[in-house]
């Protein structure tokens, strides 16, 4: 005799049920978007408080070189590329990852736990919960600089210094960003990481819109090697100008920038991987 219960249904493939990566970056960073343009006016302001903040950050270095003939070996031009291609690198890093600093703060509030239970990557949820389109003000005021001051450097471009003048900016958000991710990851072992990790971000800025020239050997040698901020701007822009480059830095240092931003996105993400394994909850 059959049965008369029905068969139970099929269920659907996983690849019918979850979206795709790119489509979870077009949902995610679109709707944050979409949000943000809706409030034209607030833009408008926050963007342009941005690009000011920039504009007045560089007036440090300008009233500095106001009174001697170089900073670092650099004339004012010169340390206009850096300063324009170092915040123009920062703002991509910002604004991509630059919520991922105040993971402690999820962690602690237990917000965190809320995050881990949807089908979607933790650091792709973090870096889309507070996309703020402002920080394109500091990107625009960083690229404008960078590109009116090789015009007035006296640029001479190759194939390759034309190629590696193009992809400085992103080759250096992606170191950045890398360091964003590194720094979010630590504090899955830190109790309250994020002043920790703004030594890194935040202060790996400061010290890559300066000439590496005008600091310590150690604190060099730590801005190179350990933390990679001189070869975001400081060691390409001797290579676009043809500079001589201080110890430590030389200039063929401006070519290994793309090679350490993917070495820096991988401890990156292992060390990511290893402290979301770790986290055990907040109890929340």
């Amino acid at each position: 005799m059959a049965d008369p219960r029905p068969a139970p249904p099929v269920p659907a493939a996983a690849d019918d049920l979850r979206p795709s990566t790119l489509a979870m970056v077009r949902t995610l960073y679109g709707s944050r978007i979409r949000a943000q343009l809706s409030y034209r006016a607030s833009f408008t302001a926050d963007a342009g408080s941005q690009a000011l903040l920039s504009i007045i950050e560089f007036l440090e270095l300008w009233v500095i070189l106001g009174h001697v003939d170089t900073f670092g070996g650099l004339t004012l031009v010169q340390v206009m590329v850096v300063f324009g291609l170092a915040s123009a690198a920062f703002a991509i890093a910002d604004l991509a990852f630059g919520e991922i600093d105040g993971l402690s703060t999820y962690i602690r509030s237990g917000k965190l736990e809320t995050l881990l239970v949807r089908p979607v990557p933790l650091l792709l949820q973090i870096s889309s919960l507070d996309l703020s389109l402002r920080r394109l003000g500091r990107f625009v005021v960083g690229i404008a600089m960078y590109i009116t001051a090789l015009v007035l450097a006296g640029f001479d471009p190759t194939p390759a210094t034309m190629v590696l003048a193009i992809l400085a900016p992103v080759i250096g958000g992606g170191i950045f960003s890398a360091l964003f991710v590194m720094a979010g990851a630590l504090q899955f072992w830190l109790i309250d990481g994020r002043e920790f990790a703004n030594a890194f971000t935040y202060g790996g800025n400061y010290v890559a819109q300066n000439p590496a020239a005008v600091f310590a050997l150690p604190m060099r040698a730590l801005f190179t090697f350990v933390i990679p901020a001189s070869l975001v701007a400081y060691a390409p822009t001797l290579v676009l100008l043809d500079l001589p480059g201080p110890m430590l830095v030389p200039t063929w240092a401006g070519w290994l920038g793309l090679p350490v931003a993917l070495l820096a996105w991988m401890l990156a993400l292992l060390l990511w991987r290893a402290g979301v394994r770790r986290y055990t909850g907040a109890g929340g």
